[in-house]
């Protein structure tokens, strides 16, 4: 035995179910793991593996788990850890490197990477003895888990983990929760009396601290409409009375208005990023600001809160609503104004089913993701990618996360893959649920190689593909942006047959390019991953300058001068 086997003994008893890597060295570690019922997941890539780690963690606020091989096979991790540790996700990666022993030599692949991943991850650490991985590996899991989630890179050397295994005995870590000061509670709920149009805003703590009862009993206790961040979309479902959308880059015209005319912000588990807040400039005028926050740096960065709640999402909330329900026997709830918003959802939702029953050509993203939400309809996840056509997906209601924890949204460094690649790894631990990515043509030919990894382990998810033949991202900069308007070396002259790739891959692929022709394009996707068990690619042939009127407005902000109009 191999000290490699303290790894797996840990893995065990901390009861992860999967581990994600390109599977090569350190042999003995893949050889003791094929002794336990862990799965190991090979990927096509190493960035894959992280981004599959994330998602797994996501969907189950437990930490994802990738190993790869020293030397390349880390550094293609990095990406991966970025993203993680700007989304709070709490992943392990307790990979080898060269030996100690010939240090600086000039070994095969030898790499000194703590230095560099300290920077992108909550703990790094290298190993110099096997007696210390059991501690490094149970501090790994207390550390990803505890406070606010994150990365934890542990660096194993290839003549430690190659060492005589010495049994220890490994104890699980325990990760305990933190809850606000009873003071600040009772100043919190104070402020929320006093308020006649407060509004919470749900961030991606919400759904790693798995408080989806909690948020939703607060907002139903005080009638408090609720938006979501793009990483705390579907913190309720969003056919609920309460649930208003998006803000930042994503928000609508219903949102704006329940965002701006509100004069108490609650704030759960965001750290109120840029896109989140246009550059800082949206934020409701003379509003009070409720900030609640697990880690107590974060409180204050950008907006300073009238009152901090420090602890964990879950408890902080709880502690909310048994406060409240005092409010209620006052009978503090504000029945007027849930009944005006839920007839202004209602109003709007008309014109957005109106708006998107459009015949132009080429297609309007927004019908796709409009039929989509009526065809997949409830039991689906939702795995966003970083484009442009395929933000259309991110705004509600033209698409409605119907299911609490049902959508996997972007960190703030949205770096491309995440949603295609962890559509697969969403798919494992939730074979009940159907799971589908909206993905625009330049960010899956960044990912499409991981196609063959769903139909080899048996996960039918769906790729749409919002084709506009380059980045459409980057062309909207360049038209509105630059003063000659030129849009260069951002269209694809070339591009793969998206359907042959899928045939290829023993997928089914279909390309559509009639609007008319949509839903049911949309229905034989389904066919396909529910009756057939196979996953599917649907390429839509897109519009490259139709964008939500939000999206304007956000630039507009940023950019200090209004979007000139352009042709679609």
């Amino acid at each position: 035995m191999r000290a490699w086997k303290h790894v797996v003994d840990s893995l065990v008893k901390e009861k992860s179910k999967f581990v994600f890597g390109l599977i090569a060295g350190p042999w003995e570690f893949w050889d003791y793991l094929s002794e336990t019922d862990i799965q190991p997941i090979l990927v096509r890539h190493e960035l894959s593996s992280v981004f599959m780690a994330m998602a797994h963690a996501r969907l189950t606020s437990k930490p994802g788990i990738c190993v790869n091989s020293q030397g390349p096979g880390v550094a293609n991790m990095f990406a991966g850890f970025l993203e993680a540790q700007t989304g709070c996700i709490p992943i392990i990666a307790p990979v080898p490197c060269s030996e100690m022993k010939t240090e600086g030599y000039g070994q095969f692949q030898e790499t000194e990477m703590v230095p560099s991943f300290k920077h992108v991850s909550k703990w790094a650490y290298r190993l110099t003895k096997q007696e210390k991985i059991p501690w490094a590996m149970r501090r790994a899991f207390t550390v990803s888990q505890s406070g606010r989630p994150g990365p934890v890179f542990l660096e194993i050397p290839m003549d430690v983990g190659n060492e005589e295994y010495e049994p220890q005995g490994y104890k699980p870590a325990h990760v305990s929760r933190s809850r606000p000061d009873e003071k600040d509670v009772a100043e919190a709920l104070h402020l929320v009396a006093k308020s006649e149009r407060p509004v919470i805003v749900a961030g991606g703590g919400v759904i790693l601290a798995q408080a989806f009862k909690e948020i939703l009993d607060l907002a139903e206790s005080l009638a408090i409409p609720v938006l979501t961040t793009p990483s705390g979309r579907g913190a309720i479902p969003e056919d609920h009375p309460l649930a208003a959308g998006m803000v930042g880059l994503y928000r609508t015209r219903v949102s704006k208005r329940i965002y701006e005319e509100s004069d108490l912000v609650i704030s759960v588990g965001s750290k109120n990023e840029e896109f989140q807040t246009a550059g800082w400039n949206y934020f409701p005028n003379k509003a009070k600001f409720i900030q609640l926050e697990v880690e107590p740096s974060e409180v204050g960065r950008n907006f300073v809160p009238d009152v901090a709640l420090i602890g964990d999402a879950r408890l902080a909330l709880r502690d909310l609503v048994k406060g409240a329900a005092e409010m209620i026997r006052r009978n503090r709830v504000r029945s007027e104004r849930s009944k005006e918003i839920l007839k202004a959802k209602r109003e709007y939702e008309v014109i957005v089913a109106e708006e998107c029953g459009t015949s132009e050509r080429p297609i309007r993203t927004k019908r796709v993701v409009w039929e989509l939400n009526e065809v997949f309809g409830k039991k689906t996840i939702l795995a966003n990618e970083n484009g442009s056509q395929d933000l259309w997906s991110y705004y509600f209601p033209y698409y409605k996360v119907l299911d609490a924890g049902g959508c996997m949204g972007m960190p703030e460094q949205t770096c491309f893959g995440l949603g295609i690649v962890g559509a697969i790894a969403a798919r494992l631990p939730r074979p009940d649920m159907k799971v589908v990515c909206t993905t625009g043509d330049a960010a899956f030919q960044f990912a499409m190689k991981e196609v063959p990894t769903a139909v080899q382990y048996h996960a039918p998810v769906t790729w749409l593909v919002f084709n506009n033949y380059g980045l459409g991202w980057e062309q909207y900069y360049q038209r509105f942006w630059l003063q000659s308007g030129k849009i260069t070396g951002t269209k694809f002259e070339t591009q793969p047959d998206f359907v042959k790739i899928a045939e290829a891959n023993k997928c089914y692929g279909e390309r559509v390019q009639n609007p008319g022709d949509v839903k049911a394009a949309l229905r034989r996707a389904l066919k396909a991953n529910t009756r057939d068990e196979v996953p599917a690619i649907i390429e839509f042939v897109v519009s490259t300058f139709d964008f939500p009127e939000g999206f304007h407005e956000f630039h507009e902000i940023a950019w200090g001068k209004p979007v000139r109009p352009v042709e679609k």
